[in-house]
């Protein structure tokens, strides 16, 4: 019964109608001791097709019954009447329209107060009870046999039905549930959000599949578990809200997985962020605050990175079990916690470590070292002075974790994390997280350390490669740049070059070996060497490229892009190859500056692959601006924008050739670009 129902029941007035009888729809039918109707209800009607008019008075075996079937309907009749014993079962009737339908029928004897005996026939539609009955088993078996935990909720939330399997779940009998609500059975629980959602579909009627939640139950009380819930609104035939169905899943494994799985996410995207943030520049103290900076605050709440001071000088250092280390404070990052930043000191101060502090053991042992739970005492070993622990201890440092930057066999120095504000201590995934970064940012940290003097090597080596040429040879009028990517970056290998040919012809060439350093460089030069070789023979540009992409393909792992072209002033026309470079660009009086429409062909070293020649019209005072992609490529613009921007300044009015040259690299060489540049531009003279 639900709440409704036993109300009305206490207050006296009439509960609602039920709808399962109104499904059944139960005729009845009384008989005299003749077998005569004297009574015919509208289900009657119904069920055999008569109205009333034409079966009271009748015979029932000559309306309801068959000829064939007569005489066992009248012993029937004659047996109750006699015994006063019910007769229950299925019995074919006959309908008005003709044919036969099995009727479920429950008769039994009645007597009034004048001791008048009467027959009392209850039927049914036979397919309809058997239709009824099977769904009843059926959900009775369902939901006994279920492995998901179902229950029944009436208007006041109190519990109606339980299933065995919430029995379980919940950890409590099912009759302990009966009559009660969740807040009286399960009060570890949000009740308060169980609440409203229930009364929110029985508000609504509209279903709530698949709610995640949380909480505890007499089950298991000292274990966190999940479910997933869905809730429906109950109504009868009639629309009249009878409740809420609830069917709980436990998901406890599957949201531990998930919960494992995001944290496994995050670490890899932490390891991605940190690969594409980390070593951008070959700069020492950039790298340690980019690696800060991926620290926090996704692994600590503070972050300091700090060297050796002795590494930090170009030494290889070793300490002894009883040497202090000295390091160099190179960055710090805090993650709203000020006290434990101005606790790790700023950036450039050089501290003295005692041997019994957590890192020293760190960078002296090449280990990490994790304190899960900090108390009073651990903090004197990890703050570098006593002010500074007060410091920590003001700030609520709660965990530590120190990490050695190792590179090549050599520790550099540490990482040292600490939380605060994160309540969580470190753990063993933090640890190996935490290596990983360590690892990654130190083989930057050591590539800075020579980096300087490779640096010096290289850009000596390249510039005494790079031509000087006069600003007029030939027909052209020509003028030149070569800029590295900055003071702090490694040289490439960009080239230039300008080769008087025979007959006034001038060859132009602009390339650009794949790399840096003093390998790229040394490439640069072979190469450039080879086309001035092989510029002599008056070649046609592809099969020059051609040869030089053989000679390329027997260096070791190189590849490198290239357009050459020629000028011949008596033709008034340029016969330019391209392999695999961004084209040049041709500026005529008159006319808007064009990207030159050559077929792209393949970097030189790939092997194998033709090139072509085009042949260009280059008239006296027309343009060639050849480039490499140190001009035009930045990270935050696709290379289209930037092809635009150029030609948007060759677009002007005409200019003195060093100035042009100045103006492209002032307006188009980005700072943060971190490639170098050699830029060629040429003028057809009269």
């Amino acid at each position: 019964m639900s709440a409704a129902g036993s109300s009305a029941a206490e207050s006296g007035d009439p509960a609602g109608p039920s709808g399962l009888l109104d499904v059944l729809n139960v005729a009845s039918v009384v008989l005299d001791t003749e077998g005569r109707i004297v009574l015919w209800s509208p289900q009657a009607e119904e069920l055999f097709g008569y109205a009333a008019q034409e079966a009271l008075g009748r015979y029932a075996a000559h309306v309801m019954v068959h000829a064939r079937d007569a005489d066992l309907a009248v012993r029937l009749f004659a047996d109750v009447m006699a015994t006063g014993r019910s007769w229950e079962g299925a019995f074919p009737i006959r309908h008005k329209d003709g044919g036969t339908r099995l009727v479920e029928f429950r008769n039994m004897r009645l007597i009034n107060d004048r001791g008048d005996v009467y027959a009392l026939g209850l039927a049914a539609d036979r397919s309809t009870v058997r239709r009824l009955e099977r769904d009843v088993a059926l959900s009775t078996r369902m939901v006994a046999q279920s492995p998901i935990g179902l229950a029944v909720l009436d208007t006041d939330l109190r519990f109606v039905s339980v299933n065995p399997a919430l029995a379980r779940i919940n950890g409590l009998p099912a009759a302990d549930h009966l009559g009660r609500t969740v807040r009286e059975v399960l009060p570890l629980l949000d009740v308060e959000g169980l609440e409203a959602a229930v009364n929110q579909v029985l508000r609504t009627g509209v279903p709530l599949v698949d709610h995640f939640t949380q909480g505890r139950t007499p089950a298991d009380p000292h274990e966190e578990h999940a479910w997933s819930l869905s809730l429906y609104r109950l109504e009868d035939a009639r629309g009249t809200v009878l409740g809420v169905a609830a069917s709980v899943l436990d998901v406890t494994d599957q949201h531990r997985a998930a919960v494992e799985a995001e944290a496994a996410r995050r670490r890899l995207a932490l390891v991605a962020d940190a690969s594409a943030r980390i070593g951008t520049t070959l700069d020492l103290e950039r790298t340690a605050r980019e690696l800060a900076d991926v620290a926090v605050p996704e692994l600590a709440d503070v972050a300091a990175v700090g060297l050796l001071d002795a590494v930090v000088a170009g030494r290889r250092s070793s300490l002894g079990p009883a040497e202090p280390a000295v390091l160099r404070a190179l960055a710090a990052r805090a993650d709203d916690a000020p006290d434990a930043l101005a606790a790790a000191g700023p950036p450039g101060e050089v501290a003295r470590y005692g041997p019994d502090r957590l890192v020293t053991e760190c960078v002296r042992t090449g280990e990490p070292v994790m304190v899960t739970q900090v108390k009073d005492e651990d903090l004197a070993r990890i703050a570098r002075s006593p002010e500074a622990a007060d410091l920590l201890a003001r700030a609520g440092v709660h965990s530590y974790l120190a990490v050695p930057l190792i590179a090549r066999g050599e520790v550099l120095g540490a990482l040292e994390l600490k939380r605060a504000r994160n309540p969580l201590p470190f753990g063993l995934d933090d640890l190996l997280l935490a290596r990983e970064l360590a690892a990654r940012a130190a083989v930057h940290i050591d590539n800075a350390r020579w980096y300087q003097n490779a640096r010096n090597t290289a850009l000596t080596l390249q510039r005494s490669l790079l031509p000087s040429h006069p600003p007029v040879t030939g027909g052209l009028e020509v003028a030149s740049r070569y800029q590295p990517a900055g003071a702090t970056t490694e040289v490439g290998g960009d080239w230039f070059d300008v080769i008087p040919l025979e007959d006034g012809k001038t060859a132009l060439v602009v390339g650009d070996v794949m790399g840096s350093g003093i390998d790229a460089a040394a490439t640069m030069g072979r190469l450039r060497t080879a086309t001035t070789t092989l510029a002599s023979l008056d070649l046609d540009p592809a099969v020059l490229l051609e040869h030089l992409d053989r000679i390329t393909s027997g260096l070791d792992h190189s590849i490198a892009t290239c357009v050459y072209a020629v000028h011949d002033p008596r033709l008034g026309r340029c016969r330019i190859a391209n392999a695999g470079h961004l084209p040049p660009a041709r500026v005529r009086a008159g006319r808007p500056p064009e990207l030159l429409d050559l077929p792209t062909g393949a970097p030189l070293g790939v092997g194998g692959v033709a090139f072509s020649t085009t042949d260009v019209e280059f008239a006296p005072g027309d343009q060639l601006v050849l480039y490499t992609d140190g001009l035009v490529e930045t990270r935050r613009h696709s290379l289209d924008e930037r092809l635009e921007a150029l030609l948007a300044l060759l677009d002007g009015p005409t200019r003195p050739l060093e100035e042009l040259c100045d103006l492209l690299l002032r307006a188009l060489h980005h700072p943060d670009n971190h490639d170098d540049v050699a830029l060629l531009v040429a003028r057809a003279r009269s």
